[in-house]
């Protein structure tokens, strides 16, 4: 989207694009506040970067996802990139919850994943892993699956990691 500013200056050169990166609730609107002292040094209006943020986060209702925002010459591209936790949290389809109502810090999360499941959600990972090969992304996930307290086919993140070492499944190259 372009948003036309006041002031000196003409075109920024492609070089020239800023990252802002911030954690948001996906579908809620992101306070002005929050993203003024970001913004402002670049020239673009919070309201309209908050309400592109809320625009591009809709499928990602009551879940934590990171954003990036780039500006590059007065436009505005927002993409989420979602995390492990986030997307394990979307592949559950819970309805949303009212954050209103419940405010805990340490929201435990409680399901089942099938683990083709969780082998599309190592594909979707896969290139921001540091692992050496498929296996380990895939650990990684299981891992996330522990720690929110997520179970993968009735056991735990841990077993089915232990599962995966011993060659149980078969995982794609």
């Amino acid at each position: 989207k372009q948003y036309k500013m006041g002031g000196k200056g003409g075109d920024a050169p492609a070089e020239d694009a800023k990252f802002i990166y911030i954690k948001v609730v996906g579908g809620e609107a992101v306070a002005a506040a929050v993203l003024a002292p970001k913004c402002g040094p670049l020239g673009m209006p919070p309201k309209k970067v908050g309400d592109d943020i809320t625009k591009a986060t809709e499928d990602w209702k009551s879940i934590k996802v990171p954003v990036e925002v780039m500006v590059l010459n007065r436009n505005v591209t927002v993409r989420v990139l979602p995390s492990a936790s986030s997307l394990i949290q979307k592949a559950l389809k819970r309805p949303p919850r009212v954050r209103a109502r419940d405010k805990e810090t340490h929201y435990k999360h409680d399901g089942n994943l099938d683990f083709d499941a969780i082998v599309d959600i190592a594909k979707q990972l896969e290139h921001k892993s540091m692992s050496k090969s498929f296996a380990g992304t895939v650990k990684q996930v299981l891992g996330t699956c522990n720690s929110i307290g997520i179970t993968v086919d009735g056991k735990t993140g841990k077993a089915v990691q232990k599962l995966v070492d011993a060659g149980e499944y078969n995982l794609p190259k």
